[in-house]
């Protein structure tokens, strides 16, 4: 679970300290005071999870030294400035440092409120960022959302840190609820551009001209920013980019020329793959999608991921029975082998479905994982498979599951697991030990 963003408040004036404290206390942050920057920098390091409000005059070490200071420890940190009346070139010159912004001396209380929200929003992205980007860079951690022992995962996650560390624009393809968005996300978040601003848009969203002022601009007075605007410095994420109307595909294709190279705004277009053998190069000018197929990641049906299916489904249940409070369904051979053999046309946001209803009808002592699928898949057999596998590779990967699940029940105690499943210390090890399973995982 994400950690609480914090503001902590840096001033010499205890009234002033506490006043502000009990205000944004009011307002629901978590506060913590300090009476000086020294002081400060005690508590402050380079992950710090929060924001920082401080005083421009300060005894000792200002305003100033301080921010510069903390900009050295970690330069995506929102650092919001106080000023007094007539210390606004000094403000002027804590922006050209690094700070978020600042507020002049008597501000009002709920424009403090208004901006503080703004900080912590952008340092929670940055830091989920930052967790994301270290847990890919570790060869060590699979990802808890891109989770997969899966050939096709593995390369997928080698693209992902190869890509992403690319100035380039992107292009993701995939069937739908296969992660393309989450995928969007590590790309920004090992790239060199963690840290800034992260923008969503879907191009159906609305009518051509009303997309057009939101993707380009002129806004009305008074209303956000066009996205190309919002996203500046960042990553611009258009997902639906097949559906994107003709007029304002020549309109991206010049503001991303017009951007030189590198870029200063990078693309990620997100593209579902059609039906009736349709693809995204069908649907989009040539000069725009050669532009961004220079740089495209193609996502794996989950069909496609072999075993990875078992411990994904395991994990969602596990998931839904600690939210439900309750077990977890026992998943028996036949149960295993039609999880791997079914279609999955809706990937794994219909593996999470399955998972959570397994869950519910398990709590209730009702149905079985056999008539879940048959009811998404009723005209296919549950015998039958898209992807032939041998029988072999069935069994194994229910083995796997089986020692996984059962070490987890046990929390890592390998005489409790040799005991339930029967199996003497060297068979329990060796088999631990081919399927990639370390007991240190499972200790609590």
């Amino acid at each position: 679970m994400a950690q609480a963003i914090k503001v902590a408040i840096v001033d010499d004036e205890q009234d002033m300290r506490q006043s502000i404290s009990q205000w944004l206390a009011l307002s629901g942050f978590q506060t913590e005071t300090f009476p000086s920057a020294v002081d400060a920098l005690k508590g402050i390091g380079p992950d710090y999870p929060g924001v920082v409000i401080s005083d421009i005059r300060m005894p000792g070490m200002d305003g100033m030294d301080f921010l510069k200071k903390l900009m050295s420890l970690d330069s995506s940190l929102p650092v919001i400035m106080i000023t007094g009346h007539g210390d606004v070139p000094m403000a002027v010159e804590a922006m050209r440092v690094g700070a978020f912004d600042f507020l002049e001396k008597p501000f009002n209380p709920d424009n403090m409120t208004n901006l503080v929200k703004k900080a912590t929003h952008k340092r929670r992205l940055a830091l989920d960022a930052r967790a994301l980007r270290k847990e890919l860079g570790d060869g060590t951690t699979i990802m808890k959302k891109l989770i997969g022992a899966s050939p096709v995962m593995s390369r997928l996650r080698e693209d992902i840190l190869d890509i992403g560390q690319s100035d380039g624009h992107a292009l993701i393809e995939g069937e739908t609820g296969t992660g393309k968005t989450l995928v969007a996300h590590a790309l920004h978040a090992v790239g060199a551009k963690a840290g800034n601003k992260f923008v969503v848009v879907s191009c159906t969203d609305t009518d051509e001209d009303a997309l057009g002022r939101r993707l380009f601009g002129p806004m009305e007075e008074g209303g956000n920013q066009p996205y190309v605007e919002e996203a500046r410095g960042g990553t611009l994420v258009l997902e639906d980019i097949e559906a994107l109307p003709m007029g304002l595909q020549a309109r991206l294709l010049t503001w991303m020329n017009d951007q030189g190279a590198p870029a200063e705004t990078r693309i990620v277009a997100i593209c579902n793959l059609q039906e009736q053998g349709k693809t995204c190069e069908d649907c989009l000018r040539p000069d725009l999608f050669y532009r961004l197929a220079a740089m495209k990641i193609t996502l794996p049906p989950l069909r496609q991921r072999g075993e990875d299916i078992l411990m994904l489904f395991t994990g969602f249940a596990d998931q839904f029975a600690d939210e439900y409070g309750c077990a977890a369904p026992t998943v028996s051979v036949q149960e295993a082998a039609q999880l791997m053999q079914a279609p999955w046309p809706g990937n794994i946001r219909q593996l999470i479905n399955i998972s959570e209803r397994a869950v519910l009808q398990s709590r209730r002592g009702t149905g079985t994982i056999s008539s879940l699928l048959m009811n998404d898949h009723e005209e296919a057999q549950p015998v039958m498979t898209t992807e032939g596998k041998p029988l072999k590779e069935y069994v194994e990967a229910f083995e796997r599951m089986l020692i996984d699940n059962t070490m987890r029940r046990h929390k890592g105690s390998i005489v409790g697991v040799m005991d339930e499943l029967c199996l003497p210390r060297r068979t329990l090890n060796e088999k631990m030990a081919k399927y990639g399973l370390q007991r240190a995982d499972y200790l609590q």
